[in-house]
């Protein structure tokens, strides 16, 4: 679940609606971008799909005691979280070999500094599985590959910048991740730098070199939980009687 806290309530996304978004917002790249167009529709079904491993987590919100809120894609329990993620991609896998790939890597990207056994272990098995995916697909181009990876979490992150920010907040009071631009973009702006978002207003945002082949919509939906009802009922029944409600926004040029 992705959570922005206000004074009384949380709002709340669930992680594969937000992976959705992700996947419409990167359809529209421009090709002229790109090295080539093979594997895009599997790379955009990559974006689409990625955090699918998040349906069965993000069914029932856990509450958080330690943190008095409820627990979020960056600290969930860890063992459940790497189940689920190996879960969500043998899915994927038994549909689209090159967007396993893709999530994969995207996936172990998360714990490429970790020390931890079980995110060893899990390195380890996912490592077997991308070699395996690799020798199926002979015609694999790794610097397009490379490519759809950093175009993939270029989407995930622009999607994050939707849900993280208060719609129509100032660049000086943005999410922190954020502030400085989107990692790993230089290759895709004219002047080799990382790429910006910035929110006109609520609903419409722009980027400061325009990556996409023309201006389109996205709609997030998301809970409203007022945090008096947690108090009186519990986080996961004060979830399920909130109403889903949905934001549009629009990236211009």
């Amino acid at each position: 679940m992705i959570i922005r806290e206000t004074d009384d309530s949380f709002i709340m996304i669930k992680q594969h609606d937000h992976a959705y978004v992700s996947g419409e917002t990167i359809k529209h790249i421009n090709h002229n971008l790109l090295h080539s167009d093979q594997f895009f529709d599997d790379f955009v079904y990559a974006s689409h799909q990625h955090d699918r491993s998040w349906i069965g987590l993000d069914d029932t919100p856990v509450w958080n005691d330690g943190k008095q809120i409820p627990f979020t894609f960056s600290d969930y329990p860890l063992l459940p979280k790497l189940a689920f993620y190996q879960i969500g991609l043998n899915e994927i896998e038994e549909v689209n070999l090159y967007a396993t790939l893709l999530c994969s890597l995207h996936f172990c990207s998360f714990f490429a500094k970790s020390k931890d056994p079980h995110c060893l272990q899990f390195l380890q098995d996912e490592a077997s599985r991308q070699q395996k995916i690799r020798k199926q697909l002979p015609e694999l181009d790794e610097a397009l590959l490379t490519q759809h990876f950093q175009l993939l979490q270029l989407s995930d992150n622009l999607s994050l910048y939707f849900c993280l920010n208060e719609p129509g907040v100032g660049k000086e009071n943005e999410h922190p991740w954020f502030k400085d631009g989107f990692k790993n973009t230089e290759s895709f702006h004219s002047r080799n730098q990382k790429l910006k978002a910035r929110w006109v207003n609520e609903h419409e945002v722009t980027l400061d070199d325009y990556p996409f082949e023309t201006d389109f919509q996205v709609t997030l939906p998301y809970k409203k939980v007022d945090k008096a009802a947690i108090r009186q009922i519990g986080i996961a029944e004060a979830y399920g009687e909130s109403q889903l409600e949905k934001h549009t926004i629009f990236i211009r040029k």
